[in-house]
């Protein structure tokens, strides 16, 4: 993935705005991501504080891929009183098909935790966690297109459209998120120093790691952002016609997979360098770090 510049760093801080809720979306008909921000009296540190939530959210969890991207997006979605009962039977409907891919997901993290805090990681059952996660995302959309064809029809036109800037503001936050991650010139910066600050790295610890990760890292398959954003240019397209159907988006499952997949290996590897390098106390600390990022839901019920 590309390194981030000025401008993306701009585009994310005016997505964040956008799933701030600044703009009611069907008084603005909707916000696009590449939109100038609208004039409101959200503070700049407001936007700051959605951010880093955000990010720190899209660093961790992957397991819905694109769909997930989409019921968070409901969270944030201005609809009249009316349409709100319906609107939240949808998101609990596509969180509930995105059960099987989040505890998936789940498993994948307690058997790294597990391994971690043992010093003893088992690299057999992490593939094969790794391998339920992509698996269990490629089902989620087909899974899910009952619930979407529904949305579509509660929803009206602005408020589509409003849908699907808050989707595309969600993958550019997340792009962010993950962008230091997948730079190979500066491999693991932003988790690196996350761990640094909160373990207490040493700088010959921190070294050693960044020298693991520079080899280790290797084996996980490069993700390619352009799959993704075109799965998203078709449901953006889709989703903003008249007459909509899920089940015609052939992109979807390919894409949740290849999302999903990407963040369960990049996580397995992770641990996989890290781990020789920290003190046993460490470990237990990091481990229960990932076990309560992985236990983490949303004020309003929804896991995140």
């Amino acid at each position: 993935m590309e390194r981030l510049t000025a401008s993306v760093l701009q585009k994310m801080r005016i997505a964040a705005m956008v799933l701030f809720g600044a703009c009611a979306a069907v008084g603005c008909g909707g916000v696009s991501a590449s939109s100038p921000p609208p004039a409101t009296g959200v503070r700049a540190a407001d936007i700051d504080d959605v951010s880093a939530g955000l990010m720190d959210h899209h660093r961790h969890h992957h397991h819905g891929g694109v769909t997930l991207m989409i019921a968070l997006s409901l969270d944030t979605l201005g609809v009249s009183p009316e349409q709100r009962a319906a609107v939240e039977k949808v998101r609990g409907d596509l969180h509930a098909r995105m059960e099987p891919a989040r505890a998936a997901e789940q498993k994948l993290v307690t058997v790294l935790a597990d391994g971690l805090a043992a010093d003893n990681l088992d690299r057999a059952s992490a593939d094969a966690a790794v391998a339920q996660v992509a698996a269990a995302a490629a089902k989620v959309h087909d899974a899910s297109a009952d619930a979407l064809n529904e949305l579509h029809t509660v929803l009206t036109p602005p408020e589509r459209a409003a849908l699907v800037d808050k989707v595309e503001a969600h993958w550019a936050v997340w792009q962010k998120a993950n962008a230091e991650e997948t730079d190979p010139r500066n491999p693991e910066r932003g988790l690196i120093e996350m761990l640094a600050t909160d373990l207490g790295l040493t700088q010959d610890q921190i070294d050693k790691i960044r020298a693991g990760l520079g080899v280790g890292m290797k084996a996980v398959p490069r993700l390619d952002p352009q799959e993704i954003a075109a799965h998203l240019r078709a449901f953006g397209e889709a989703f903003r016609r008249e007459k909509f159907d899920a089940r015609l988006l052939t992109t979807a499952n390919g894409a949740n997979a290849h999302l999903a997949g990407w963040g369960a290996a990049h996580l397995e590897h992770f641990i996989e360098a890290v781990s020789p390098v920290l003190t046993p106390d460490q470990r237990t600390r990091f481990a229960q770090r990932l076990r309560e990022h992985a236990a983490h839901t949303s004020g309003n019920g929804g896991e995140q």
